[in-house]
């Protein structure tokens, strides 16, 4: 994806129908809307709310490691940092999961709620409406400068409808929760007495105790993207879209789906940027000739207010 100030800027100009996009639910192009069908909608037998002092996480012992990555300027310079130990979800937060809190709540998200003029003035009205960023997989494009080709601002789409009004959740209710803004998690988070990771949390988890930094390598045990981003997608790691959590082999903690899937947010504000906020572990989306932001060390930057269909998060409980 791209930085989020070049995000901002598309959402000026681009608007299309929700309608649009309801044919791309999970990947968008004909082949991925075919392969998706055969996917599986559950990967892990649900946690027991009586399992351990904290259902549904891992702890993560305290330590200290090199924090950051060489690949992308913005991962340096390497730092030591150190962090004490804590809890943290074993998956990223799923469908049924934010469903709950929802209910018992009545909470309503950002992106079902349209912007403030006044805290918005750059954008036009109809870019104001209530909605959310979504990827939408081209057959075919013109370069890789203008971003509109696959990523599109839709009104309608939203938690419950993550490409558009004409998409649901019916039996995805084990897929990461999408299309939540940092305000939403945040009150997820208060409402389940945990909080959202710091960056450097989310990265020394990610790393599951590894003493050494893990390569480049695009992962195996990972739901990414491989071919040529955005129009082919192969499918090889079982998935060309969103896959349920707890697909593939959990990291050296016994945590799932670090690397890969979806984006995670995180507490920290990006370059000091109050607005901005890190980003870490890629998506389906990241392929080697575009997005190698598939490390534990990779960050990015993400518009604190602004929803995106491969954007999700999880929740810890300190010590």
């Amino acid at each position: 994806m791209a930085q989020p100030k070049i995000i901002a800027a598309v959402l000026v100009v681009t608007f299309v129908a929700a309608g649009a996009a309801a044919f791309f639910w999970t990947t968008g192009g004909r082949e991925a809307s075919r392969l998706a069908k055969a996917e599986p909608l559950r990967c892990l037998a649900p946690v027991s709310d009586s399992a351990g002092a904290h259902p549904g996480m891992v702890y993560v012992p305290g330590g200290t490691f090199e924090m950051g990555d060489t690949v992308y300027p913005e991962e340096g310079p390497l730092r030591k940092v150190s962090v004490k130990g804590f809890w943290i979800d074993r998956t990223e937060v799923t469908n049924d999961e934010f469903a709950a809190f929802v209910a018992a709540t009545g909470y309503v998200t950002a992106a079902e709620r349209d912007l403030d003029a006044a805290t918005h003035p750059e954008l036009p009205p109809e870019m104001r409406a209530a909605g959310a960023v979504v990827f939408v997989m081209p057959n075919d494009v013109d370069g890789s400068g203008n971003i509109t080709q696959w990523w599109q601002y839709i009104a309608g789409a939203n938690w419950r409808h993550p490409a558009g009004p004409q998409t649901g959740l019916e039996g995805r209710g084990d897929f990461p929760v999408v299309t939540v803004a940092a305000a939403d998690i945040a009150a997820y988070a208060a409402w389940k007495g945990r909080s959202i990771p710091s960056e450097a949390q989310w990265e020394w988890a990610a790393r599951g105790g590894a003493v050494t930094k893990p390569d480049h390598d695009q992962p195996k045990e990972a739901n990414s993207w491989q071919g040529i981003f955005p129009v082919l997608n192969a499918g090889e790691d079982g998935f060309v879209g969103l896959a349920p959590v707890g697909c593939y082999k959990p990291n050296g903690y016994g945590i799932y789906d670090m690397i890969g899937n979806v984006w995670e947010w995180t507490t920290d504000a990006y370059d000091g940027d109050a607005k901005q906020r890190v980003i870490k572990g890629g998506s389906y989306l990241c392929a080697p000739n575009y997005c190698m932001r598939y490390r534990a060390g990779a960050r990015q930057a993400q518009e604190a207010d602004l929803a995106a269909s491969h954007l999700g998060f999880r929740t810890v409980v300190n010590e």
